[in-house]
């Protein structure tokens, strides 16, 4: 048994991480700050079943908080931590671009310093695919450069990668960091498109479609971001021995530091997102068609060699299957 930290533990992935450590029969303790950036009951509504386990302590707490955040790793002395409380979304940095400073940046070096001070085994936290920014080389390769975000959101991720690599390299603390495509799937959030679009089929209104449809995204299900996210978890990141320094492959290091991409490995058209999900609420779209919106790039397509060499794990459940399950899930949660 070992004792996990999940941060965002209320959130869509914290929560289905949380559970399934459980379930394996590790102790978990899930930090979240509960913030109001959408509805906060559908949160409180994951943690409920955690909460029922006997394995698992909720703490309502900020990472950004460097007063309570170190108490709690010296009182618990942690096994390993699954951060993965951000402020998310990309078009919400342009509006408020503060809260990205104080979560995704202040946030993870307290992270990074409680690792450190109480000799965490292993950091996995997520980054994103937003990182490839105005990379247009297709599939996103984790050994490709990601100098060029064109989201504030995106760059604090990508500095998030910089910054575990300096704490893996000055402490030897292991981390790895995991750039997530696309997550979509039960209890999911309520700014991603999945749940965007269903609400608003369902209830009559026109759906907002970015960049006239042309959209094309790696829509990765829950289920097989959690499992990624375990079995990386698993498996501490170690140190590459043929790393050159004159030739750097950016996805590792001399030091234990890893970065992996999850995602489905196969990109799909926005409007066929839609059409699938009209088949399934048996209600036809009204659509808005719009163009592409500032810090949206028009297409996500991961690589997954590392992950599946590293890990043997390959995404794979396909869009028709997830959005049927989400739109289960919906109907059952909401009563429509």
């Amino acid at each position: 048994m070992k004792k996990i930290l999940v941060t965002g533990a209320a959130g869509f992935i914290g929560s289905h991480v949380s559970k399934v450590l459980l379930d394996r029969g590790d102790m978990v303790v899930g930090l979240d700050n509960l913030n109001d950036y959408y509805e906060v009951s559908l949160k409180k509504d994951r943690l409920k079943p955690l909460q029922e386990q006997k394995n698992f302590e909720f703490v309502e707490l900020d990472v950004a908080n460097r007063d309570e955040l170190p108490k709690l790793f010296s009182q618990h002395k942690f096994d390993g931590v699954v951060h993965l409380a951000a402020q998310a979304g990309v078009r919400y940095s342009l509006e408020n671009p503060h809260a990205y400073v104080d979560a995704n940046l202040v946030g993870f070096v307290n992270i990074l310093e409680g690792c450190r001070h109480t000799q965490v085994q292993h950091l996995v936290y997520a980054s994103s695919s937003s990182v490839y920014g105005a990379n247009t080389l297709k599939p996103f390769s984790v050994h490709h450069s990601v100098d060029h975000p064109i989201s504030l959101y995106a760059a604090s991720k990508k500095s998030n990668e910089l910054m575990a690599h300096t704490y893996s390299h000055l402490f030897g603390l292991p981390t790895t960091g995991l750039r997530f495509f696309t997550v979509y799937g039960p209890w999911g959030r309520p700014d991603m498109a999945a749940f965007l679009f269903t609400k608003a089929i369902l209830e009559g209104r026109p759906i907002k479609v970015f960049n006239e449809g042309k959209m094309r995204r790696d829509f990765t299900f829950i289920e097989d971001i959690v499992e990624g996210v375990i079995r990386t978890l698993d498996r501490p990141a170690q140190p590459n021995p043929s790393w050159d320094s004159m030739n750097p492959d950016v996805s590792s290091s001399k030091a234990p530091y890893r970065i992996y991409n999850i995602g489905n490995n196969k990109p799909v058209e926005l409007l066929y997102f839609i059409e699938t999900l009209e088949k399934h609420l048996g209600k036809e779209a009204k659509k808005d068609l719009m163009p592409l919106q500032p810090g949206d790039v028009p297409e996500t397509y991961a690589d997954i060699e590392a992950l599946q060499k590293d890990t043997g794990f390959t995404p794979s459940t396909p869009i028709e299957e997830g959005l049927h399950r989400f739109v289960s899930w919906y109907r059952e949660y909401y009563k429509v």
